[in-house]
């Protein structure tokens, strides 16, 4: 069993930055792919970024450019650096951990909410 917990979410204005936490409860980066979601009300949950356990990352288009997903495996913390947010990015984004052959984890989520 894993657990994950996001953390740094918060309100900003428009233009403002934020960095998302998710730290788990045990080492698994070696085996696991890791990514955030986001999903607002109303709203399908979206793909928003993803590091593999090579560390090839991939963004949503709409965030290419303002976000950077990194992680530290010495403190089992994967983080996602968000830039010039913009209102549209206003959800709650949740850490997932993939592995090939294993259920998938999903953290509780932090809410972010970008101000116009």
């Amino acid at each position: 069993q894993v657990q994950l917990v996001e953390s740094g979410g918060g309100l900003v204005q428009t233009g403002g930055s934020l960095r998302l936490s998710c730290t788990a409860s045990r080492s698994i980066f070696s085996s696991y792919r890791m990514a955030w979601y986001r999903q607002a009300p109303g709203k399908q949950r979206e793909l928003v970024a993803r590091i593999t356990t090579g560390d090839i990352t991939e963004y949503t288009d709409s965030v290419k450019g303002r976000f950077t997903v990194s992680r530290d495996n010495t403190k089992n913390t994967m983080y996602l650096q968000m830039n010039n947010l913009k209102p549209e990015d206003t959800a709650r984004y949740l850490c997932n951990a993939a592995h090939k052959y294993l259920p998938d984890y999903f953290g509780q989520g932090t809410q972010v909410t970008v101000s116009s």
